[in-house]
């Protein structure tokens, strides 16, 4: 088991989103997402087969999800869970932005 910190060894520059995988079991993945002022391209969804958990650690993001007409801007600490299959985009993303997701299966024993 290794030690690490989430805020550590963050790229200055990213041409994408920078995904790591921390953990993951049969039924989960835990993954860090460090995003510097990246945003889900115009006119694409997110449209995942697992459920998604996401806290926001650092930064801000603007996020949309698919029915609603207001973007949700999450700050350091609010979190959110996305059903399968709930359309969502982000809309944008701070400089410097360090997200937690756990994606997993809900019916998985």
């Amino acid at each position: 088991m290794g030690d690490a910190n989430i805020f550590s060894a963050t790229p200055s520059v990213l041409t994408d989103e920078l995904f790591e995988v921390l953990a993951e079991g049969r039924a989960f993945t835990l993954e860090r997402i460090v995003s510097r002022g990246h945003a889900t391209p115009a006119g694409q969804w997110y449209d995942q087969s697992r459920d998604e958990w996401v806290i926001l650690l650092k930064g801000g993001a603007g996020l949309l999800l698919a029915g609603e007409d207001e973007v949700r801007v999450l700050t350091p600490g609010d979190y959110i869970h996305l059903p399968a299959h709930l359309k969502h985009r982000v809309e944008w993303t701070d400089a410097e932005t360090i997200w937690l997701a756990l994606h997993f299966d809900p019916e998985a024993t």
